[in-house]
């Protein structure tokens, strides 16, 4: 039985989709304190991927029907966040949220690697190069778009769909629906698998506002309303945690400089991470063996195949393809390790 779930965010003039997600849905509804006002529903984090070696890493959570077509139209310069963006619609209509900078690559991969795990994600593709119509008016994007229009290795996220981005509802690491489940525990693992050390949520502020990636989408498309719940953004990826002064994205080399004490078991059977980001408490504690031993049941099966193939649709270059390839499959590894070392039945907490 499939399961699809198409999302949209309502920005001043765009919307945003999630990707179509397949069987076995599980929906947790214990209550959400800092969520209360909404009307009933249910409250979803993560389905069933099925076998997660089948699934297309080329092109992601969209499928190849869902990526940009040209020509593109320019609707507006989008100001949130720190990097250089834009709005545009395609050929058939679609609206596009364009990034360029160092989380282009990182985001486009990550999703892929998420949504394969069964998790929700918007679908994004790397566009190496392309033209615009009608630009005008830029500021933080004027050197990232030529005067024609024309321009360079950009991620594109799709941002038009049938459900609603609710934009004053978040969530936290520690108050939500899923709280003690595998599920959420394996989006923490994940979050720490490829160093998204990004881990703002409901708590953060920026400029006296909430300032949160992770966000609640609203889908009435079937007969019961359903709340989805994601991780939104996968930019600060696949570089160095730490803190303020150290931390990056897109940086092989930190990231494999790192990959090494990426976990360890402890003698007493809790799990060790090197991870340092934000929330790293939230983002750490709490995490067994047991929810290890589940995560793999999928991000086991992903090969290195669909890897490279992931991460060459992403942009990187064949140096960064090798280098992270080896990377990520030594930190799968490692948790493999952990996994079978301690029973499945041992449930120690993690270092805090």
């Amino acid at each position: 039985m499939q399961y699809e779930v198409v999302l949209k965010r309502r920005y001043v003039q765009c919307g945003l989709a999630i990707f179509a997600a397949i069987a076995g849905l599980v929906a947790h509804q214990r209550g959400d304190k800092k969520n209360e006002n909404l009307p009933p529903g249910k409250s979803l984090l993560w389905v069933d991927p099925g076998d997660a070696s089948l699934l297309d890493f080329e092109y992601g959570a969209g499928g190849s029907e869902r990526q940009p077509q040209a020509p593109f139209r320019f609707i507006d310069e989008d100001m949130s966040g720190t990097h250089a963006k834009i709005n545009v619609s395609d050929a058939q209509g679609a609206l596009w949220n364009i990034k360029w900078g160092s989380e282009a690559t990182p985001s486009t991969f990550c999703t892929r690697l998420v949504w394969a795990c069964g998790y929700f994600v918007e679908p994004e593709y790397f566009v190496a190069r392309g033209r615009i119509e009608g630009v005008h008016g830029l500021k933080r994007a004027k050197s990232r778009v030529a005067k024609d229009g024309s321009f360079v290795n950009a991620r594109f996220q799709l941002r038009s769909g049938s459900a609603q981005f609710l934009e004053n509802q978040s969530w936290t690491w520690t108050s939500n629906p899923f709280v003690n489940t595998p599920q959420l525990q394996g989006l923490k693992i994940l979050m720490l698998l490829v160093s998204n050390w990004d881990a703002k949520d409901a708590r953060d502020k920026a400029n006296g506002r909430m300032d949160s990636n992770l966000s609640i989408f609203a889908d009435e498309g079937a007969a019961e309303r359903h709340y989805i719940y994601a991780q939104s953004d996968w930019g600060g990826t696949l570089g160095k945690w730490g803190n303020r002064l150290t931390w990056n994205r897109g940086d092989c080399k930190g990231f494999a400089e790192q990959t090494r004490d990426f976990v360890k078991a402890e003698k007493d059977g809790t799990l060790k991470w090197a991870f340092n980001g934000k929330h790293r408490k939230d983002m750490t504690a709490g995490i067994t063996v047991y929810d290890v031993q589940w995560l793999l049941q999928y991000l086991g099966r992903i090969t290195d195949a669909q890897i490279r193939r992931g991460l060459e649709a992403s942009g990187a270059t064949p140096d960064e393809l090798e280098c992270y390839a080896k990377s990520l499959r030594q930190r799968i590894e490692q948790l493999q390790l952990v996994a079978a070392q301690v029973p499945a039945e041992t449930k120690n907490a993690s270092d805090r």
